[in-house]
């Protein structure tokens, strides 16, 4: 079972935020039941923690975590996403990068570890959501 890791997840363990310890325990959870994956996204994301592109790929693989770039099928399904989001008056309280996340998350990962404020659970109801308390 693959886990895509979105950056929320990420800077919660990195700035040791209130759920920085369930968020680790559903990693390692996780890693348990397979690979724990980080999209292109995310690694953009999260690349001001690291002082080269070698420290954060080292870093990463250190905790178990593979990269995993967008395919173009990805690319264009989160596109088509994010249109509908915007043609129902999505006001770009989540630019294309969050469709891009829950889109890797969808279709090359079987699940996705992130904090949803609402928008993965509307526009990617098939996506398996693990959070703090799931």
């Amino acid at each position: 079972m693959t886990t895509g890791i979105d950056s929320s997840v990420l800077w919660t363990i990195f700035n040791d935020e209130p759920d920085a310890v369930a968020w680790s325990r559903k990693l390692v959870d996780a890693s348990g039941e397979g690979q724990l994956v980080l999209c292109d996204v995310v690694l953009a994301e999260i690349a001001p923690a690291f002082d080269s592109p070698e420290h954060a790929l080292e870093t990463l693989q250190e905790l178990g975590i593979r990269f995993d770039p967008i395919n173009l099928g990805t690319a264009f399904e989160a596109g088509q996403l994010f249109k509908r989001y915007r043609q129902e008056g999505g006001r770009r309280h989540h630019l294309i990068p969050d469709f891009l996340v829950g889109a890797h998350g969808l279709r090359q990962c079987d699940r996705l570890a992130a904090v949803d404020r609402g928008y993965l659970r509307r526009y990617f109801p098939k996506l398996n959501l693990i959070t703090p308390d799931r």
